[in-house]
């Protein structure tokens, strides 16, 4: 039991490794800060432009956001940041993230928000027309806000998985948490600083599992 704890609950280690793990942290929130707004943008375009009634422009762009959903973002992350160097084309880690992330929590996201929008009554609109708005005011006051109230434990949810897919930027030597602890293993080989890494991130996305969990339950007592 005492190796088990040396090996996993090292407090002599996790206290040298707190700076190099503090400075991941700061990387992961950045990182965090910069793709779910993309993601989002992303979504929010594909969302509107595959909900419209031409089918040149819908279908191809179903297909694309199936495509982006179905490769995994391991091997989009790796394609952009490896692949794109042979064709003369260096994104860095921080491109190669960034697009990575965008195409494919957008493609997730736009599922997300055009569930939510077809879920709105067509006699919505109509009121709006019937008011004299404009159509861009109708998407923007009547339209979307009653879409993401549809969606929004699902939004919520999403961008969950979006903060922790960033510990997949840790293949691209992106000095975000998981790759800072990774490094303080290799130095002091002792599991413990990735055990403060798992406790990081329940500290940091814990409210927002709770907020899920509240948003969840408040959407089913309000369907019976």
């Amino acid at each position: 039991m005492s190796e088990f704890a040396e090996a996993f609950f090292n407090i002599e280690i996790a206290v040298a490794a707190l700076p190099i793990l503090w400075m991941g942290l700061q990387q992961t929130l950045l990182l965090s800060a910069l793709v779910v707004p993309l993601g989002l943008g992303a979504g929010f375009g594909f969302a509107l432009l595959s909900t419209r009634r031409e089918p040149w422009l819908r279908w191809p762009l179903v297909v694309l956001i199936d495509i982006f959903r179905a490769i995994p973002p391991l091997v989009l992350l790796i394609l952009l940041y490896a692949g794109l160097p042979f064709a003369g084309l260096d994104l860095g880690a921080w491109g190669a993230v960034s697009i990575a992330f965008m195409l494919n929590t957008g493609a997730y996201y736009a599922e997300i928000l055009r569930a939510g929008i077809e879920a709105v009554p067509a006699g919505q609109r109509e009121a709006g027309r019937a008011l004299g708005l404009r159509p861009w005011q109708i998407w923007l006051f009547i339209v979307l806000p009653q879409a993401v109230r549809n969606v929004l434990p699902d939004l919520v949810g999403n961008t969950l998985e979006v903060v922790k897919l960033t510990s997949v930027a840790s293949v691209v030597a992106m000095p975000e948490l998981l790759f800072q602890a990774r490094q303080a293993q290799s130095i002091t080989f002792n599991a413990t600083p990735i055990v403060v890494a798992a406790m990081a991130y329940f500290v940091l996305l814990w409210p927002f599992v709770r907020l899920l969990s509240r948003l969840e339950n408040r959407q089913l007592a309000g369907r019976r």
